[in-house]
C-alpha cells in the first residue's frame, strides 16, 4: 500500500503506521524539507511540540481537563497538538527507517521485565525503587 491508499478522515484501526510515514514523507519531499528535518531537528520540534500539549493543561484540576475534552474547540486544539507531535515523531521514524511497531515491542519486553505486574501495579515507583 503506497501514498495513493491513504483514505481521507481513515480510523485508526483502518490505517497502518508505514501508510503514515509514507503519506508524511511524501508532503516533506513535495515541499523540500529534507534539508531541514536532520534528527536534532525533528527532536527540537517533537519536544516543543509536546510542551504546546503541556500548556492545554497547565495550572488545570483534573476536572477543568476533563471539561476540555467535552468543549469541541478545545478537544479540537489538544488533537492538533497530539498529532503535531506525531507527525514529528513519525518523521524521525520514517527518516531514519526505525520501525515502530519492531522498537515498540523490543521496548514492552524490557519494560516488563523492569515493571513486574507483582512491584508495578497500582505503584508509581520508578523500577530502581522497587524492594
Amino acid at each position: 500500500m503506497g501514498v495513493l491508499c491513504w483514505k481521507i478522515m481513515a480510523k485508526d484501526h483502518e490505517r497502518k503506521i508505514q501508510e503514515i510515514k509514507e503519506v508524511i514523507k511524501k508532503y516533506c519531499e513535495d515541499r523540500d524539507w529534507d534539508q531541514f528535518h536532520g534528527a536534532k531537528d525533528l527532536a527540537v520540534a517533537l519536544s516543543i511540540e509536546a510542551s504546546e500539549l503541556l500548556e492545554h493543561f497547565r495550572f488545570k484540576s483534573k476536572e477543568e481537563v476533563e471539561e476540555l475534552f467535552k468543549n469541541p474547540k478545545k478537544r479540537g486544539e489538544i488533537e492538533g497538538e497530539v498529532v503535531d507531535i506525531l507527525y514529528f515523531l513519525f518523521r524521525l521514524a520514517q527518516k531514519y527507517d526505525i520501525d515502530i511497531s519492531e522498537a515498540f515491542d523490543r521496548k514492552m519486553e524490557k519494560s516488563k521485565k523492569k515493571y513486574p505486574i507483582e512491584k508495578a501495579r497500582g505503584s508509581n515507583k520508578k523500577y530502581d525503587e522497587f524492594e
